[in-house]
């Protein structure tokens, strides 16, 4: 897969890792701030991981993914 693509994949697991310590939204006085919207982040993630982004260049997108190759034995 692209490595643009598992580049996207992993700053998105960031952000919703950022999201899941700090939390997503937060009060100074009476404003309410919000980082992010966690369940469009995890709707992105799923999205890429369906398209076969890796968090690994090197590694294949499913661990049972295996390419076939065809041998013709000739005389």
């Amino acid at each position: 897969m692209s490595n643009a693509l598992n580049e996207r994949y992993r700053q998105y697991l960031k952000a919703e890792q950022a999201i899941l310590v700090t939390g997503q939204s937060y009060r100074i006085g009476n404003r309410l701030l919000t980082r992010a919207d966690l369940s469009a982040i995890q709707a992105e993630i799923n999205r890429l991981r369906a398209m076969g982004a890796t968090e690994d260049d090197n590694e294949p997108a499913s661990e049972g993914y295996r390419r076939a190759k065809r041998v013709l034995f000739r005389d």
